[in-house]
């Protein structure tokens, strides 16, 4: 007998899932339109050529292929005299299409193919889900939303303080009291690692290891750049600038202050590593660049009617190959309380060149992904779902049937019910009538219409408050005012 579960890192929605996830989604549209983005949905399939190479080694292991079909299938697996095995040799050649891996790179070819279709300045959400042949974990899985928007057409740096403070207003509305979003630049990461004496061919394998920062620890970082074979002096000037910047940046305040303390509590430390972080790298041109960018989002983002608690996180890489400016990444708190962030919630960044990799012009980007699923779990955890989504309705009232002759009747009252505006479930068979309110019950349902023979004869409708157990008599058109009060 086949397995009733679903696909491994795949998942089933019941009602209450999908209340919980509209709920976010609905808050999160409506943040981002009021800053004036607009919706964008694209293919789950893809062109495997459109996907390859955009997120580097390791992403590219994840993306899920899609083999060929029919007759071009057979041929790469027919044997002949020129390759007999050629299949098996060159499994690459197996796939033409793949599944989405994110939703940046799918907006990438849109804006390359629709240029003369769009705005100058384009400005994009996109929620959708996307996949990934990763390993399942707390909050990790194969199948799973990304929240994406992003800004096309302007290299100002008004754009990542538009959508840092858009970011920040979603986790405000959410209900979260305690995040914040940690900012880098790729170019400060260049400036640094060209200190370091890394040549521009190495520094992607370096940004990886400094990428797992968090996980592995500064030991584990130094034990992987390593075994990629960097030169010990480089690996022990990677260390100095981890000492020098994070032991200076934000972590969490998690003493109980207010979000506007720990904001105010961020723009001292961040004034502190810019300073650091300078001394690091000196007179180098990149570096320079990047630590411009940063103070200028910075000083935007302070301007803001929206409290965004921006942490300049001087070691966050982002595994991502395609970014090319400002890296951004959204952290809560560890439940240990110990200054320490716990699972990231999305991420960003400016990426100027990957829009080029479709067409012959370059045009400016900047995006952040927030990810629906971890939000949700993190939610979950927490108890932070509002009453209403917890323990929801599935219909404002349950109209009964008393017998197969009454069947007209209730449905008629349904159609009027629904016609005032309520929603209206009905008993799809007659029975005995404390199952049909048993049943109302268990659905959490507030009112029952019945409608019996005595009712139907004086053209009334016996209403009952299922919280109350209280029932009173009224004529039909009377109903819907009385479940309203």
């Amino acid at each position: 007998m086949a397995s009733t579960n679903p696909a491994r890192g795949m998942r089933d929605f019941l009602p209450a899932d999908v209340r919980k996830r509209e709920y976010v989604i609905g808050i999160i549209k409506s943040v981002y339109e009021s800053y004036g983005f607009e919706p964008l949905e694209t293919p789950a399939v893809e062109n495997i050529e459109t996907l390859m190479g955009k997120y580097g080694d390791e992403g590219n292991q994840l993306i899920f292929r899609i083999m060929k079909r029919g007759e071009k299938l057979d041929e790469l697996l027919k044997p002949n005299s020129d390759n007999p095995q050629s299949a098996i040799r060159n499994p690459q050649s197996l796939a033409d299409l793949a599944l989405r891996y994110d939703l940046t790179v799918p907006l990438a070819r849109v804006v390359a193919n629709h240029k003369n279709d769009l705005p100058k300045f384009f400005k994009r959400y996109q929620i959708q889900p996307v996949w990934r042949a990763d390993r399942p974990a707390r909050g990790r899985f194969r199948e799973f939303y990304q929240c994406d928007v992003d800004a096309i057409g302007s290299s100002s740096m008004v754009v990542e303080a538009e959508i840092l403070s858009a970011v920040s207003e979603v986790m405000t509305e959410l209900g979260f009291d305690n995040f914040s979003i940690l900012l880098n630049h790729r170019e400060i990461l260049r400036g640094a690692l060209e200190v370091c004496e890394i040549d521009e061919s190495c520094q992607a394998e370096a940004l990886v290891a400094l990428d797992k920062l968090d996980k592995i620890g500064k030991d584990g970082v130094s034990a992987e750049l390593k075994s990629r074979g960097f030169a010990g002096k480089s690996i022990d000037r990677i260390i100095k600038f981890i000492d020098d910047t994070v032991k200076v940046s934000g972590g969490f305040d998690s003493s109980g202050n207010s979000q506007v303390d720990r904001i105010k509590r961020f723009e001292s430390l961040n004034n502190a590593t810019l300073r650091r972080v300078s001394d690091f790298i000196g007179d180098n041109v990149s570096g320079l660049k990047g630590l411009a960018e940063i103070s200028e989002i910075l000083s935007f983002v302070s301007t803001t009617s929206t409290a965004v608690p921006i942490d300049f996180f001087p070691t966050l890489a982002r595994g991502l190959s395609y970014y090319t400016g400002a890296i951004m990444e959204l952290g809560i708190p560890h439940p240990s309380g110990d200054n320490k962030y716990d699972i990231s919630l999305g991420g960003g960044g400016r990426y100027d060149g990957l829009i080029g990799m479709f067409g012959k012009e370059q045009i400016p980007a900047c995006g952040f992904s927030l990810g629906l699923e971890r939000i949700l779990v993190v939610m979950e955890e927490r108890g932070m779902f509002p009453p209403e989504i917890v323990a929801p309705t599935a219909a404002d009232v349950m109209i009964t049937i008393w017998n197969d002759d009454s069947i007209p009747a209730s449905l008629k009252l349904a159609a009027e019910l629904r016609s005032s505006g309520l929603r209206v479930t009905v008993y799809p068979e007659a029975d005995k009538l404390g199952k049909q309110i048993k049943y109302a019950d268990s659905i959490n349902v507030p009112y029952v219409c019945i409608v019996g023979d005595d009712e139907a004869k004086q053209g009334m409708v016996k209403l009952k408050n299922m919280k109350t157990s209280e029932e009173s008599t009224f004529v039909a058109s009377e109903i819907a005012v009385k479940i309203r009060l």
